[in-house]
């Protein structure tokens, strides 16, 4: 089995920041683009930012500039450094990958369960 599991999520500040992880682990042969997104109370979920697996970063308009996304090909680890916290940026957090595992021929879209962030006033 393959599996995605987020940690990092807290009450933060306004204007704090707050480092996000997410590692993938099971039997996984190829760890290709994985990506943020967030889902707040009432809203749709959206694209955060995304990376591919040589480390090419994009970002939602939302966050540039103050959030920054990273990956440890390695360690099979995702993470999101989010600075100039808002109470706009307040929701589950959730981490997404494309992941090709040794027991199956084609790559599968994987979730994680998601890290609840909240930034106060």
């Amino acid at each position: 089995q393959v599996q995605l599991a987020e940690t990092g999520g807290g009450l933060v500040q306004a204007g704090g920041s707050l480092r996000l992880s997410c590692t993938a682990s099971g039997s996984i042969l190829i760890l290709n683009e994985m990506a943020w997104y967030r889902q707040a109370p009432g809203k749709q979920r959206e694209l955060v930012g995304s990376i591919t697996k040589s480390g090419s970063p994009n970002y939602a308009d939302s966050v540039k500039g103050r959030f920054t996304i990273s990956r440890d090909n390695a360690r099979y680890t995702l993470y999101l450094e989010m600075n100039s916290l808002n109470a706009e940026d307040t929701a589950v957090y959730y981490c997404n990958a494309v992941i090709m595992s040794t027991s199956e021929w084609r790559a599968r879209e994987y979730w994680g369960q998601g890290t609840q962030v909240t930034v106060s006033s």
